[in-house]
């Protein structure tokens, strides 16, 4: 197993308010990989997101589940609720954090399986024996119009709320998980992303730079730079996650 994290504030924002990592289990050789992207308030979205990192890593550090995908969906939906509590208690009691939330997308990968949980608009892309696909729903508006036939995906791009969130840790005392469980062969790669990526890279050109011959850590960096090189307006945050039986040992870089 072989994962590659980096995050980068971008071309137009003061400070980056995503946050993400790759953590590894005590029992086994299964990884945690997270990406958050936060918002609300004056770095309020940079305290969120930082603290539902950090309390996803105590929790995955404490007690990972067992290898098996219907306990690595229970731990992801009891550790979500549980770090959205937190969150929540903390925008209430202090003030200059109210109204303050972050996005998640999470992954549970082991040699077998992944298991994925989101809440936003970040992202999870796969690319399998079936090609390169978005495995998670966004959580916004415009994607609610593209799901009734209100509107097209080709609308969706440009489409001027575009950037309204539905779901969000930290904004209400109860937060919905979207869950899936996807058998992860050798070779498959998990791409997980903040929309600094979706917004600006194509799902072609990210293809394309995922099934290139260069390594993850070359391929996040390629991404990272197409994304600044068309705009990088937002903050931008990727992990790459293989089913790489050759691979020595898992990695993450932070910029």
């Amino acid at each position: 197993m072989k994962a590659v994290f980096k995050t980068d504030r971008g071309r137009v924002r003061p400070h980056n308010e995503d946050n993400g990592g790759v953590f590894l289990a005590n029992n086994d050789d299964s990884i945690l990989v997270l990406v958050a992207d936060g918002m609300g308030g004056h770095r309020a979205g940079d305290v969120a997101s930082e603290m539902a990192v950090q309390a996803m890593k105590e929790l995955w550090e404490k007690n990972p589940p067992s290898s098996q995908p219907d306990e690595s969906e229970k731990w992801l939906i009891e550790s979500i609720k549980n770090v959205n509590h937190q969150l929540f208690l903390h925008a209430s009691e202090n003030e200059e954090c109210k109204g303050m939330g972050t996005t998640m997308v999470a992954a549970i990968c082991s040699d077998s399986f992944s298991t994925v949980a989101n809440i936003g608009d970040s992202r999870c892309y796969i690319n399998n024996d079936l090609g390169f696909s978005q495995f998670t729903e966004d959580h916004t508006l415009v994607y609610e119009l593209v799901r009734s036939g209100q509107i097209s995906r080709e609308d969706a791009e440009h489409h001027p709320r575009k950037n309204v969130i539905l779901r969000a840790l930290g904004t209400e005392e109860d937060v919905q998980i979207d869950i899936k469980t996807i058998t992860f062969e050798e070779g498959d790669c998990l791409l997980l992303c903040s929309d600094g990526l979706s917004n600006k890279v194509s799902d072609d050109d990210m293809k394309t730079i995922i099934e290139s011959e260069e390594t993850l850590e070359e391929q996040v960096e390629r991404l990272v730079d197409l994304a600044n090189e068309n705009g990088g307006e937002d903050n931008i945050t990727i992990i790459i996650v293989k089913n790489d039986a050759t691979a020595e040992d898992e990695s993450g870089d932070q910029t």
